[in-house]
């Protein structure tokens, strides 16, 4: 037996991350989501302080200890977060974690409101991709007509269409029948019924 078997650092490095990009997508955004409420909280207790600040005048700040998160969301919200993150393509995470952070900024919200801010980024961001989808298959839907009709045109260009017969008699070709033809712009080509 080698003493090299004995240490690992000849073994090949196993592959850091076994997860999936949905699983990646989900854990990134969670992980965001947490830390909004964080910051939310420790928002929140700033406001707190300063206004018992304003109405005792006496600054008892460094006496307080707080508890490192006291405000967590309920495990059937979670769940729901969770469920609608998977459905967030791997490509939106990003997107979905500056809307949310500028709908943070935008409405300074309470710890209690963060979930459903964070629930109105995932649902934009999943009815984004519902309407790129759809234009996806209809520009697909599209091609694929459109190659078809290119060879039903072929085939109906060696047809003529006289617009100009038609066996259904009209007033206005009553009248015309009467009058003389007016001679047409010189660019315009004539043309004439024939009898």
């Amino acid at each position: 037996m080698s003493l090299a078997s004995w240490f690992r650092w000849n073994d090949p490095p196993n592959r850091i991350s076994q997860r999936t990009p949905t699983e990646m997508v989900v854990e990134t955004l969670m992980m965001e989501l947490s830390w909004q409420i964080k910051q939310a909280e420790k928002q929140q207790r700033e406001r707190e302080n300063e206004y018992r600040k304003i109405k005792t005048g006496v600054d008892y700040g460094w006496l307080v200890s707080y508890p490192k998160q006291s405000y967590d969301i309920s495990p059937g919200e979670r769940l729901q977060l969770e469920d609608m993150c998977t459905k967030i393509h791997p490509s939106y995470c990003g997107p979905v974690i500056l809307r949310f952070r500028q709908l943070v900024a935008e409405y300074e919200p309470e710890v209690q409101e963060v979930s459903r801010l964070f629930r109105s980024a995932l649902q934009e961001a999943a009815e984004k991709i519902k309407e790129e989808e759809e234009a996806k298959k209809l520009a697909r839907q599209w091609n694929t007509k459109n190659r078809t009709s290119l060879s039903l045109t072929t085939f109906k260009s060696r047809s003529r269409i006289s617009p100009f017969i038609s066996d259904i008699k009209t007033i206005s070709e009553d009248v015309e029948r009467g009058t003389q033809p007016t001679r047409r712009v010189w660019s315009m080509p004539e043309f004439q019924n024939a009898k």
